[in-house]
């Protein structure tokens, strides 16, 4: 009879655990990062955009310094900009859900170049909505998704992984600006699986699956456009 109850206690007990874990994971918690530069009418447009109302999510600002900590060096002046418009919507996930990426008015980078990068910073299970009030090319969109995460789970996403992650963003998108964005991401996210799936650490092991991909998508690759898909996986690699 005891035995029995203790079981059942038991249950009760991991059913609880459970549940709770279930609820705390997928509770809906969602931030908003605003571009620092926004006139009232466009925070105004994106949060309507956002579907959210302002007394109701957390929201924080992203600023251009804050982007080009993690850019320069790496993005052009030109798609670095002086100012930032680029906003970004968080909201977290239930495990397993994950990574569910749409944009507004983002022209140089898509949602799958975004998906993969979030992938490359240690992101799950979230609905992200990158935007801004009209055209601008994206680069900076990242700096406030990650942001956002980071208030919305309370952990912090390491400097070096934001770093990768950002210069994966800006070498998917030039790569897709001379063979086409929709093979460049494929490109970029197969290498990257199959490297980090066969723990390869070598450029000589890298260079070798990039060349394997690229034959069977029908991509050409030059000697330089190789030797940076490779530098790029040598990084991601260090990270845990």
């Amino acid at each position: 009879m005891k035995k029995r109850k203790l079981i059942i206690n038991i249950t009760i007990v991991l059913s609880f655990i459970l549940v709770f874990n279930a609820f705390a994971y997928g509770d809906g918690v969602t931030v908003v990062t605003l571009g620092k530069n926004l006139n009232e009418n466009q925070r105004k447009q994106i949060l309507e955009l956002f579907n959210v109302n302002k007394d109701e999510v957390t929201i924080i600002e992203v600023n251009n310094q804050e982007e080009r900590k993690y850019l320069e060096g790496v993005a052009s002046e030109a798609q670095l900009g002086k100012i930032t418009l680029s906003s970004a919507y968080v909201e977290l996930l239930e495990e397993g859900s994950g990574i569910d990426v749409q944009t507004y008015n983002i022209s140089w980078v898509t949602e799958d170049m975004y998906r993969s990068a979030l992938i490359t910073a240690g992101v799950r299970d979230a609905k992200i909505i990158a935007a801004a009030p009209y055209s601008v090319s994206g680069t900076g969109a990242l700096t406030g998704i990650l942001k956002a995460f980071e208030q919305a789970t309370g952990t912090e996403i390491s400097e070096e992984q934001k770093k990768v992650a950002n210069e994966e963003i800006v070498q998917t998108s030039e790569l897709g600006e001379q063979i086409g964005k929709e093979k460049a991401s494929e490109l970029i996210r197969e290498v990257k699986e199959k490297v980090i799936e066969k723990g390869v650490k070598t450029p000589e092991e890298i260079k070798k699956i990039i060349i394997e991909i690229s034959g069977r998508l029908d991509i050409n690759l030059n000697a330089d456009q190789i030797q940076q898909i490779i530098k790029l996986m040598q990084k991601i690699n260090k990270l845990n």
